[in-house]
């Protein structure tokens, strides 16, 4: 059974009920992510995501971790484009526990100028981490590229200056300003009772002040062209795509189904012709993601240096088969199974069904059952897939980022135009 309150102060919860599980999963999810900052903020929500965790007014760093350690209990967060989440997950009986823990790192981090120092030698190490891993560093480049001139193209580590610029001042400011009650939901999924879940919400997160939330800002516009980075690495890293719609878009499971024919399992037109058929790539997939006002499709693989042309080319050939022929029915159909069985069985576990929960509530302000997320699925027909293709994939050039040793010659603009090019059979 799901529940959904919001409360005086405008904090939203929202919980479900599992009886057969002894486990329950706590979150507290920031509606704020690294679209929300400044240039001069870039990477600030992931670096107090890190901050919270080296100590409050009331526990060091240690007492944390032990607190955590002495019921058994599992603790993570992480940040994102538009939010952030923090979430532990405890037996049912610990709940007061983890709620305790939570607003207790949410309201009261300690900041020390001591601990600034010491993180932003860790983040600046992570992203160093992203320069040498290229199959993470093309994806970077490539988001950097699709919308350069928005704030959904900055990196969500930020860049080593912005880093290096934070003080303890400054971190309270944006803390301050971005964890208030307006700005945050707390889910929860296990053995647990909405009512008294709700009566320890209040106690724990009593203090938290009311500020009306920030707008979004303006939604991002794509910026096609390519952007190639040289490395003295074996293989190249090529992504490549174009815009998808946002969350709330009426053809979103249209979409869903799309990617999941177009590189989305072992049975993709992706991997079967580029990998299976071709020989040409081990790992080549296809993604898409999905924000509040804009989306993006991506396909990425790794191939030699030598067949990023081809590859691309096939890959681009795959897009303009779906928007030029019906899907046929056999496909469409192992598509639609596909997609409802990941959906399902990615929901088996109380974390999945608390993250699940605040996603849903986030995007949607209300709780979209399984039922209904199956029967829309189910719903897309092949007319559906063509149609949104045809939207997509129409006259637009096309966006991609290549990471690799050095080819002899850049991607041609002409090879990235939807105009171009054929068919795939």
């Amino acid at each position: 059974m799901v529940r959904t309150e919001t409360l005086p102060s405008g904090l939203r919860l929202v919980t479900e009920t599992l009886p057969h599980v002894r486990s329950a999963a706590i979150g507290v999810w920031l509606t704020r992510g690294s679209r929300h900052e400044s240039d001069q903020e870039s990477g600030i929500s992931h670096f107090v995501e890190h901050m919270l965790f080296k100590g409050t007014n009331r526990r060091s760093a240690r007492d944390l971790a032990q607190a955590i350690d002495s019921v058994g209990g599992q603790v993570d967060a992480f940040t994102a484009k538009e939010h952030a989440g923090y979430y532990i997950k405890v037996l049912d009986e610990h709940v007061p526990i983890a709620l305790d823990l939570l607003s207790d790192m949410l309201l009261n981090p300690a900041l020390n100028a001591d601990d600034v120092v010491r993180e932003q030698g860790v983040v600046l190490e992570e992203i160093k981490m992203v320069e040498d891993t290229p199959d993470d560093l093309v994806h970077e480049v490539f988001v950097q590229k699709f919308w350069s001139r928005h704030p959904l193209g900055r990196p969500i580590l930020g860049m080593p200056e912005t880093v290096a610029s934070f003080s303890p001042d400054r971190l309270r400011d944006f803390f301050r300003r971005t964890y208030v009650a307006s700005n945050l939901v707390v889910a929860a999924a296990g053995h647990i009772d909405h009512d008294t879940v709700r009566d320890e919400v209040v106690r724990a997160f009593g203090s938290l002040s009311h500020v009306t939330p920030e707008s979004a800002g303006t939604p991002p516009v794509m910026s096609p062209g390519v952007v190639e980075r040289t490395k003295d690495i074996e293989q190249s890293h090529l992504c490549l795509g174009t815009t998808a719609y946002g969350q709330g878009h009426v053809d979103r499971h249209a979409v869903f189904v799309l990617n999941t024919i177009l590189g989305g399992s072992m049975s993709s037109r992706l991997f079967q012709h580029i990998r299976e058929d071709r020989g040409l790539a081990y790992s080549v997939f296809s993604n898409l993601s999905t924000y509040t006002d804009a989306g993006m499709i991506t396909i990425y693989a790794g191939c030699a240096a030598d067949k990023v042309d081809e590859v691309v080319s096939l890959a681009l050939g795959e897009l303009r088969s779906l928007r030029d022929a019906a899907v046929p029915a056999e496909e469409l159909r192992r598509a639609k199974d596909h997609l409802k069985g990941s959906v399902m069985l990615s929901l088996e576990n109380t974390s999945a069904r608390m993250s699940h929960l605040a996603r849903q509530e986030m995007a949607f302000r209300r709780h979209i059952s399984f039922d209904e997320m199956l029967a829309e699925i189910e719903a897309v027909s092949a007319d559906d897939v063509q149609r949104v293709a045809q939207d997509l994939f129409s006259d637009t050039d096309i966006v991609a980022s290549v990471v690799g040793p050095e080819r002899g010659g850049a991607l041609s603009p002409d090879l990235l135009r939807m105009s171009g090019g054929e068919t795939n059979a």
